[in-house]
């Protein structure tokens, strides 16, 4: 099979032939529909991981997290799954010869869920990462309903799927993007919008007294976007190391996703009913991944850049 991958030390990706693997027990073989180029694989790909400590030096690294396909093996074990079933999953372990940028992928069975037959494999790569994470920093923010919420780079991958769930839970969402996305981002569901810039927090300050309940910082803006906090509210940050110190008594975290089948079901469950938008940029053909890791790197996308075999 073919296989998007990074070399120690190259900072390019290559198109590579392997075996494909079998699963092993508790696993499930998905036969790869689409795959999605995130940001994060920009990050192996330049040496990140090893660099910051998460992983161990190794030759190859595989990439990509998200998927979206059909079932074409299944290992001993495992339950509620059956070959030809439409899923999708989340491979979230950095330390893999072969990602979710494969014409075939092995993940665990609890990182994989049903794919609704009316969700387009190729909308659907685009869920599973970017939604588990904006769907669990919502979590541990623990914000209800009529509390409000900052969400910075609401626009973005994550920011959108949090403007959207948030708005579902009744949850007063002031979003932050740039100017030109406030149409976009008031139609998943932000009450109120503030353009990105110098000032920010007293901006958002000026609009909610006080300042907001909670914030979920997907934009990496960390001390601006906590002075906009209230005392003793809760902060969430999105990308790894960009946790400012919990300053008046605000609850600091920092998401690092998991895969959760039932999360990754009620997500694909919402987006194939309507209630949850994903949004693709671009597909290019695994021929082409350096093109598309190349559109990703260059920015200014409003979705997701999909691989499809």
């Amino acid at each position: 099979m073919r296989a998007v991958v990074a070399r120690a030390g190259a900072s390019v990706v290559e198109v590579v032939d392997g075996p494909v693997c079998e699963p092993g027990p508790g696993r499930v073989r998905i036969r790869v529909a689409a795959a999605t180029v995130n940001p994060v694989d920009l990050m192996v790909v330049e040496g990140a991981p090893v660099r910051f400590g998460l992983v161990r030096e190794r030759e190859v690294f595989g990439l990509g997290w998200d998927v979206a396909g059909e079932v074409d093996a299944v290992g001993a074990g495992v339950a509620g799954f059956a070959v030809g079933d439409a899923v999708l999953g989340l491979r979230d372990r950095l330390d893999v010869r072969t990602g979710a940028l494969a014409e075939f992928v092995v993940l665990d069975a609890d990182a994989v869920a049903p794919r609704p037959v009316d969700l387009d494999p190729v909308a659907a790569a685009t869920i599973p990462l970017n939604g588990s994470t904006a769907r669990q920093g919502l979590d541990l923010l623990g914000s209800a309903a009529g509390d409000t919420l900052l969400v910075t780079g609401a626009a973005g991958g994550v920011g959108a799927f949090a403007v959207e769930l948030a708005a579902a839970r009744g949850i007063r969402v002031v979003a932050v993007a740039g100017a030109a996305d406030e149409a976009s981002v008031r139609d998943l569901g932000a009450s109120r919008f503030v353009p990105r810039g110098a000032d920010l927090a007293d901006r958002i300050r000026a609009l909610v007294p006080g300042g907001v309940d909670a914030a979920l910082d997907a934009a990496m803006l960390g001390p601006d976007a906590l002075d906009a906090v209230r005392a003793g509210g809760a902060f969430v940050a999105v990308n790894a190391g960009a946790a400012p110190p919990g300053l008046r008594g605000i609850r600091v975290h920092q998401v690092w996703v998991r895969a959760d089948a039932t999360q990754l079901a009620e997500l694909a469950t919402a987006a194939g009913k309507g209630e949850l938008t994903p949004r693709v940029a671009r597909t290019f053909p695994f021929a082409d991944a350096a093109r598309a890791f190349a559109a990703v790197a260059e920015g200014g996308l409003r979705g997701r850049v999909v691989l499809v075999p």
